[in-house]
């Protein structure tokens, strides 16, 4: 009981924080896409709501359990993403409170590769994965 009870909880932890990120999104385009552009990238306005809409994704796959070991890969590879393009070491000089955002991606990620691996839990989740899961027979 408390195991599913501290998957559910992760789950909804994994969920809350890429649903708070796009609303933020939503709730402040402009500010997201001056953002974007501020680091460099082209085409920021795209960017960002191709950002808003994958978080959305992400948090809905958390939700529900639905291609859950993709979706916690996937946001592995965005957060490192993440932390390089707008944490990255060319930003520590100036703000030593950057090189603190840059290294808690890398403990999210931690949690993101340990669910990728354990997947959903039993509770509350659907089954569904973009490969073919091999049974316990079959990986000894």
């Amino acid at each position: 009981m408390l195991k599913t009870f501290a998957i559910v909880t992760a789950r909804l932890i994994f969920a809350g924080i890429f649903l708070m990120a796009a609303g933020f999104k939503f709730a402040g385009m402009g500010a997201t896409a001056d953002y974007i552009a501020a680091a460099g990238f082209p085409f920021a306005w795209a960017l960002a709501w191709i950002a808003a809409v994958f978080e959305i994704g992400l948090a809905c796959a958390f939700l529900i359990g639905a291609f859950f070991s993709e979706a916690a890969l996937a946001a592995g590879v965005y957060v490192i993403f993440l932390a390089f393009a707008f944490h990255g070491p060319a930003r520590w000089q100036d703000n030593q409170a950057e090189f603190g955002f840059f290294v808690d991606h890398f403990t999210f990620l931690a949690g993101l590769l340990f669910a990728a691996v354990h997947g959903p839990g039993n509770a509350l989740a659907l089954r569904w994965h973009l490969w073919p899961r091999r049974s316990n027979a079959q990986t000894g």
